[in-house]
């Protein structure tokens, strides 16, 4: 008969549980059986990608756009090492420290001859793939090291790594595209983990470990050449040491410098954290271009997180809306009542882990990487509150985590191993099953908008995602668009559901003066809106939609566009090239070259000193037949050249 010990999907709980962690011998064997356990972590890196092929092809959506879409410095058209080079050291909107996914970016765009979707998702599966196979390694080094038994292991650490690859919050993170720069990160993180345990298991042993170390610093390095975050390794780092490795060594010396090395290291960054990031990024005011201060952002990750745990405890599609900008900022303790709760929440899991690291080292290991992983997205600087991919490295302790709890459970309940097999094999068909029907609605981005606005009813950002597909699948800016009252009606369901936001409202009139309904009030509330909403990025450039299809032959009303536009230039800080692009409109399309002077100088005023837009404006007026606005543009290049050298400005002429 065949033992229960070698069920495939059994977890052992009694004797010799997941927490129970035993004295550490004189000699940490390397494991045998290693033909058998890749043949194991390769079924787990084939599920973990088949159950996102359902998002395939999809469409590139969201920071997608300027990233990949618009991004002419990955646009590799033939293959050599001068191009290549050339994309690594172009600089990045997303950032200047992420130059490997940048340049798999552009291998996806030189292999699919253009921004082909489904040739950037399928890498994104790839390599959260190849993540999986790593993690079910670094899982079995992590049980190896603690004392499990390998014959229990090699069952356990792929169902761990399967339970983190095809959890459903990692659809984010897997098919929208540009989130390869998360995604690579945690693949070169979790192979980091695997040689730094793999060095330690050594040190243990009574072996050096250098040429591990040495592998590791290697990979940490890859892993920050895709995301600043990965800087947080040696925190991981510490966790292990003090949950499952214990800074253990063969040679006490190693180890009292183990101690000491982390000791001093942990000052250093505590030292760094308050006396330079903090005063670098705290804000008492309002941060530029969101809604929140420093303490405000600090009281709501608390809520961020919890919302995070409740996502990953209880997997459902519906609790994942993707879009948070109907996320509400903490405004104190007790507003709303939910922040001082989930403060409560936070610092006992922390506090209990903390305690158990001893007893309970994988609870504690799991507590400690998920808070950790969060330390830099949660914390001073002005991000966005709160995104999915954030969850994609955190996910391994939040696993971690609950797969101790569920074993204590287990333990209690007195379950026969194969009462346990059954329940982890439901386990993760749930969680399959829920990945599955999440990666569908990701196939196109009307599926995608539609449970977007289900899951988030009050996202504007959902809302004008469909609108915005049904008006781009019914052809565009035609008012024989057979989508045009669809477009309307989700325009129109995204203006009541956000008071706050211009983005529907602003393509409302569109799709309402292509279909010839548009009214007054419908200006009405716009301008209303404009005038009080707080200037966020995104509705800092609702207006220019209007201004795009007015450029795309849609007959905007010209005299309220232009006091629109006049509008969003007092209210809204822009950029030169903004302002700039604003003035052309005016004074071509619109044809009012006197009412596009404020926008050039306003520009000017902004831009660089040796920037000869200037110059070039002045001689294009001149062209055009209007000296004397080209003398007021050279004025005000004067006057910006007058204000560098620190003499008096002169009044317009």
């Amino acid at each position: 008969m065949k033992s229960a010990g070698n069920h495939p999907c059994t977890v052992y709980l009694h004797s010799a549980s997941l927490e129970q962690v035993r004295p550490w011998p004189m000699s940490v064997l390397l494991p045998t059986g290693n033909r058998q356990y890749l043949i194991f972590s390769l079924v787990i890196a084939l599920l973990a990608g088949l159950l996102y092929l359902p998002g395939l092809p999809g469409e590139f959506m969201f920071d997608d756009i300027p990233n990949i879409v618009n991004n002419a410095s990955i646009q590799l058209k033939h293959l050599s090492a001068s191009g290549l080079l050339e994309v690594i050291a172009t600089p990045q909107i997303s950032g200047q420290m992420r130059s490997l996914p940048t340049l798999t970016f552009a291998l996806d765009y030189w292999r699919a001859g253009g921004a082909d979707p489904a040739t950037f998702k399928s890498t994104n599966i790839l390599i959260h793939a190849l993540t999986a196979f790593a993690l079910a390694w670094m899982f079995r080094s992590l049980l190896l090291a603690a004392g499990r038994e390998e014959q229990r292991v090699k069952w356990l650490a792929p169902a761990l790594a399967l339970a983190w690859a095809i959890h459903p919050l990692q659809v984010s993170s897997v098919l929208y595209a540009v989130q390869r720069l998360q995604t690579m990160g945690t693949l070169f993180l979790v192979l980091a983990l695997l040689a730094y345990l793999q060095a330690r298991r050594a040190q243990i042993d009574g072996r050096s470990g250098r040429t591990g170390m040495m592998v590791t610093l290697l990979l940490w390095a890859m892993a920050m050449s895709c995301k600043e975050d990965s800087a947080l390794f040696p925190a991981y780092t510490l966790a292990m040491e003090l949950t499952v490795l214990r800074f253990a060594a063969a040679d006490f010396a190693l180890s009292t410098r183990l101690r000491r090395g982390y000791m001093l290291a942990s000052v250093a960054g505590a030292a760094l954290y308050c006396f330079v990031i903090v005063p670098h990024f705290w804000r008492w005011e309002t941060y530029s271009g969101r809604d929140f201060s420093t303490p405000e952002r600090l009281l709501t990750e608390a809520r961020v997180l919890c919302l995070y745990l409740w996502q990953i405890v209880l997997p459902l599609p519906s609790h994942m809306p993707f879009y948070y900008d109907w996320l509400q900022p903490s405004r104190s303790l007790l507003q709303p009542w939910t922040t001082l709760t989930s403060i409560a929440v936070v610092l006992a899991l922390l506090g209990t882990a903390w305690r158990l690291r001893s007893r309970q080292p994988f609870f504690a290991l799991g507590v400690f990487l998920f808070f950790g992983a969060h330390f830099i997205t949660s914390n001073v600087i002005a991000l966005e509150l709160a995104y999915e991919h954030r969850n994609n490295f955190a996910l391994i302790g939040a696993v971690l985590a609950i797969s101790s709890l569920l074993a204590q459970l287990g333990l209690r309940l007195r379950l026969r191993p194969a009462q346990q097999a059954a329940t982890v094999c439901l386990l993760l068909l749930a969680l399959g099953t829920a990945t599955v029907l999440r990666a569908h609605s990701w196939s196109s981005n009307l599926l995608f908008a539609q449970a977007s606005t289900e899951a988030a009813p009050s996202s504007p950002r959902a809302w004008i995602q469909l609108c915005a597909s049904y008006f781009e699948g019914g052809g565009g800016p035609n008012p024989a668009n057979p989508n045009l009252d669809k477009a309307i009606r989700a325009c129109s369901a995204g203006t009541a559901a956000a008071p706050d936001s211009l983005n529907n409202p602003a393509l409302l009139i569109v799709l309402k003066t292509l279909r010839g309904s548009i009214t007054p009030q419908d200006w009405a509330l716009f301008q209303q809106r404009l005038e009080i909403v707080r200037m966020t990025p995104d509705n800092s450039r609702a207006p220019l939609i209007l201004k795009h299809f007015a450029e795309e032959g849609v007959g905007i009303d010209k005299q309220r566009l232009l006091g629109v536009l006049a509008t969003l230039t007092r209210r809204a800080s822009l950029e030169p090239y903004d302002l700039s692009s604003i003035g052309y409109f005016v004074m071509n399309k619109l044809e009012e070259p006197d009412q596009a002077m404020p926008y050039f100088t306003k520009a000017i005023q902004q831009a660089s000193p040796q920037d000869p837009f200037p110059q070039q404006l002045a001689a294009e007026l001149r062209a055009k037949g209007r000296p004397d606005l080209a003398l007021i543009i050279e004025h005000a290049g004067q006057n910006r050249q007058a204000r560098v050298r620190g003499d008096p400005v002169e009044a317009n002429p």
